[in-house]
């Protein structure tokens, strides 16, 4: 990859046309000097100084007039060059020269302002350490470049440096600060992995907790890592490769300046040899004085400011995202998102947090209830099925060691839940449909509690032992607790429109919809039905922007305005197939992108305003006798104010709107709403 070192030949190519600039200047003011302080005739040595200023000041202007006319089209600076040669022809070198020194310096000076936003990413991609630390074959550890790391190679981060790599936790704990990467504000803890040849085999399932990224900072606890991804392939690298190729999706407002410009530049040409005519020829003024108005006009009439005025704030805008966690891919996206009406979130894994956790305990009164938890957690741990492991995981701290079971015989039963031995007596665990088929009534409050569990959404599971019922345990896939908050800032911002869309059941959607607050929830969609759901509301709501993992939703997002990917930090698929990524899981950054992309479009409509309402009053004061000296003063001082305001963007501050959780947290403990409490003995 080398935006490295583009990015710093950019620097380089600006600080030789600053030095230009300012020799530009320098002989310029030899040539005032000796004009009319030293009196040396013209045609000498101030002729000279002259010259010189014209070449230093016009170098750069003039490859840049080449470049843009070899491509067809006619820009400010071929219009610069075509004045200053003009008012050379008629013999004023030191305005032609004064003209060149001020564009020159306006441009290096631009080129730096704008420089700070380049240097932000240029940032990024100095995070990942040149060199580290393997070990190989369980030979001693050698220092070795990152180009040299291998999948599979074992690495070892020392406390308190920077993390080589992407790969996953195989020794060690620590607290890895990742808001380089993911835009984390706090260290998150890392821990080994239960069997690094399995996850190795599918490093994108890996958890959170398990998985380290290139240019992260480790905590007190030394770590040994393995490395999923070489350095040209780690997340760092194909963050910055894809934040500096954001000019590649220009925005809508920039595509409208661009065709704006192709008509506007022949326009102000047109009106130039209007002028020249109408001064010489109607108003009888000299040739040499109309000729001179004719230039004055065209470097007034000349739209710098309104060139840069989108790309500076874009640039802005995106760099300050990229420090927040927030891959914008381009213009378009950026400008977009402070549009759409309506948003459409993926359930699982976006308003929820993608695994199931016990959410409700509801035992029978007596001792027969007081066996329900050390007897379910006997049978499902057996069982490999996900609501099996939610409830060992979360069941298992409520079992006293005098209490544990050990169960036998584990059978499934399709359709209807499992059955076993525990102390070789027979228990049965699943739905209610198991037991009508028996013949078997529940007692009437676990009847009552079985349909209050159903109606919230919870996958409910009935448990009899030995000839008695013992309660009952639902599962659910729990919402996010900053979901609420998120909608409701959301809706302060302006979008009128929350969707949920599900493959899952409708009573689970109609839970979590109730829960976090969206308007409208549809469950029970296969994904071509996801596709359709968005088109019928791009028809409703354009534009539109969809939520989701990146990965299963790609078909739907693709049809979204605005596709919008969460946790694509190491997902190398959900980073290619969105427009936004979000790097960590926090949905808080939802609003700031929405809030973000708004302030962005209100920096671009000032910058706009005050571009043409500067061209406007120079072209008035040019026909009042302004001379070329102070238009280009003016002109290249309201450039670079347009810079300076969009610069304001990188000192965006998100607000109240924005709502970050340690995502490393157990779900367990981020419990939101009645539904979402598991129920305690």
């Amino acid at each position: 990859m080398n935006t490295t070192s583009d990015v710093k030949q950019e620097h380089g190519t600006s600080n030789i046309e600053l030095w230009f600039a300012i020799l530009a200047g320098a002989t310029y003011a030899a040539g005032m000097v000796s004009e009319y302080i030293l009196r040396v005739p013209l045609v000498g040595l101030p002729l000279a100084f002259f010259l010189a200023t014209y070449f230093f000041g016009g170098f750069f202007t003039f490859k840049e007039a080449i470049a843009s006319t070899l491509r067809g089209r006619f820009e400010v600076d071929f219009l610069m060059l075509v004045a200053a040669i003009g008012a050379g022809a008629i013999g004023k070198w030191g305005e032609g020269a004064v003209l060149l020194f001020l564009f020159s310096l306006g441009h290096a000076l631009e080129a730096y302002a704008m420089g700070r936003a380049s240097r932000s990413i240029e940032s990024l991609a100095q995070l990942a350490p040149r060199t580290a630390l393997v070990r190989r074959d369980g030979a001693e550890a050698v220092e070795v470049p990152v180009e040299d790391l291998r999948v599979g190679d074992v690495v070892v981060v020392r406390p308190n440096s920077r993390i080589s790599a992407d790969g996953f936790v195989i020794s060690g704990m620590s607290a890895v600060d990742q808001s380089a990467v993911t835009g984390e504000s706090i260290p998150v803890e890392k821990e080994p992995v239960a069997d690094p040849q399995r996850d190795m085999r599918n490093a994108d399932a890996i958890p959170a907790a398990n998985k380290v990224f290139a240019g992260t900072v480790n905590g007190s606890g030394a770590l040994e890592i393995q490395v999923s991804a070489t350095a040209a392939d780690s997340t760092l690298s194909r963050v910055v490769e894809l934040v500096t190729s954001t000019d590649q999706t220009a925005s809508p407002t920039q595509l409208f300046i661009d065709r704006f410009q192709r008509w506007y530049v022949p326009a102000v040409i047109l009106g130039v040899i209007a002028t020249l005519l109408v001064s010489w020829l109607v108003l009888s003024n000299g040739f040499k004085d109309a000729f001179y108005l004719a230039m004055t006009v065209l470097v007034a009439a000349s739209p710098c400011a309104l060139a840069i005025a989108t790309p500076a704030a874009v640039l802005a805008g995106i760099a300050r995202a990229a420090r927040a966690g927030v891959l914008v891919k381009g213009g378009a996206p950026l400008e977009t998102l402070g549009r759409v009406k309506a948003i459409a979130f993926d359930k699982t894994g976006t308003l929820t947090w993608g695994t199931p956790s016990v959410t409700a305990l509801k035992p029978v009164p007596g001792p027969a209830g007081e066996a329900l938890v050390p007897v379910l957690v006997a049978v499902e741990s057996l069982s490999d099925h996900p609501l099996a492991t939610a409830i060992v995981r979360d069941l298992t701290c409520r079992v006293p060691v005098d209490q544990t079971l050990k169960a036998a015989d584990l059978h499934a039963v399709t359709g209807r839940g499992l059955t076993a031995t525990v102390d070789g007596k027979p228990v049965q665990v699943g739905n209610l449909r198991m037991f009508s088929e028996q013949g078997l009534d529940l007692p009437s409050g676990l009847q009552e509690s079985y349909c209050q569990t159903q109606n919230s959404g919870q996958t409910t599971m009935i448990v009899r032992y030995d000839g008695e019922f013992l309660g009952l345990v639902g599962v659910m896939d729990q919402a996010r607790r900053e979901s609420i908050q998120v909608m409701e800032a959301l809706r302060k911002s302006g979008v009128d429109q929350m969707v949920m869309i599900s493959g899952d059941n409708q009573p689970v959607v109609d839970a979590v919809g109730r829960e976090v607050g969206v308007d409208v929830a549809l469950g029970g969609l296969l994904p071509e039905d996801k596709v359709t759901q968005i088109g019928t509301l791009r028809e409703q709501h354009q534009p539109i922007a969809m939520v989701g993992d990146g990965v299963n939703d790609a078909p739907a997002m693709a049809k979204a305005d605005v596709a919008i990917a969460m946790g694509a930090a190491g997902s190398a698929v959900a980073l290619e197939t969105c427009d936004i990524a979000l790097m960590s899981d926090d949905l808080g950054r939802v609003p700031f992108g929405v809030r973000l992309s708004r302030a962005t479009s209100r920096i671009i409509a000032q910058n706009l305003a005050a571009s043409m309402l500067v061209v406007v009053f120079l072209i008035i004061m040019t026909f009042s006798g302004l001379n070329i000296g102070l238009v280009v003063l003016i002109h290249e001082g309201s450039t670079l104010l347009v810079v300076a305001n969009a610069l304001r963007l990188l000192n965006f501050q998100p607000g109240k709107e924005h709502y970050g959780i340690d995502h490393e947290e157990s779900p367990l403990q981020l419990q939101s709403g009645s539904q979402a409490k598991a129920e305690t003995l």
